[in-house]
């Protein structure tokens, strides 16, 4: 591997940590000696990336450093035209339209031979969204999500019985043939999970929430023993 692709591949590991990564970590993942592995990170950093930590302690790359267009191999175009066409199949026309924007803009850098690649990919996905009633405007539900503003919903829940409730909007999960909302509930007072079609009127109040949602992601998943990778 040639010193440039080294440190493309560095710039890519550091990328994929929240946390810092001790040097042993990253001096085996790019298959280097620790001694390279501290000449790539100062000449890293030398180029403008916002690294920052030292031996011992580990480092971690800040956002806002940009690269040239990367080049991709096959299978890592397969893996985003299958989370494309995925999208596409079973979300929202919002999202949808933002999965094929992103797959035109990756066309756009990609040699002629791997563009072919993208275009004619054999992996499909069927589409579970096929003859299900419509639902609601799951695009104003991630709104809420990123703004932080609270929601009242009057709710059906497995028995037949309407409730309403003002939640707090934490994330959506997408299952074959089923949409969940996480939200934190005032009324329970905890994490609950409220299914989309369930949901009889959703109205965006004028009160944010109390704690971010980031934040209420991560109590979520410790609550849920979740593991976040990304």
């Amino acid at each position: 591997m040639s010193r440039s692709a080294r440190l493309l591949d560095l710039v890519q590991i550091l990328r994929t940590h929240r946390r810092p990564v001790s040097g042993a970590t990253l001096a085996e993942a790019t298959g280097v000696s620790l001694r390279t592995l501290y000449r790539d990170i100062a000449t890293l950093q030398a180029q403008g990336a916002d690294i920052t930590g030292e031996p011992g302690l580990g480092y971690i790359l800040h956002p806002g450093f940009l690269l040239p267009p990367i080049m991709l191999s096959s299978e890592e175009i397969e893996a985003l035209v299958l989370g494309a066409r995925w999208v596409r199949a079973n979300t929202d026309d919002r999202l949808q339209q933002s999965a094929a924007h992103a797959l035109a803009k990756i066309a756009a850098v990609l040699p002629d031979d791997l563009r072919r690649d993208l275009e004619t990919s054999a992996l499909l996905v069927p589409n579970t969204r096929r003859g299900q009633h419509p639902e609601r405007d799951i695009g104003a539900l991630r709104d809420a999500i990123r703004a932080g503003i609270k929601l009242d919903i009057a709710y059906r829940d497995e028995r037949a019985q309407e409730t309403t409730r003002r939640i707090w909007p934490v994330a959506l999960g997408y299952f074959e043939g089923l949409r969940i909302l996480v939200a934190w509930c005032e009324l329970r007072k905890g994490f609950r999970h409220f299914r989309i079609d369930r949901m009889i009127e959703v109205t965006q109040t004028q009160e944010t929430c109390p704690r971010r949602s980031e934040v209420l992601l991560a109590e979520w998943r410790r609550e849920n023993g979740i593991v976040h990778d990304l």
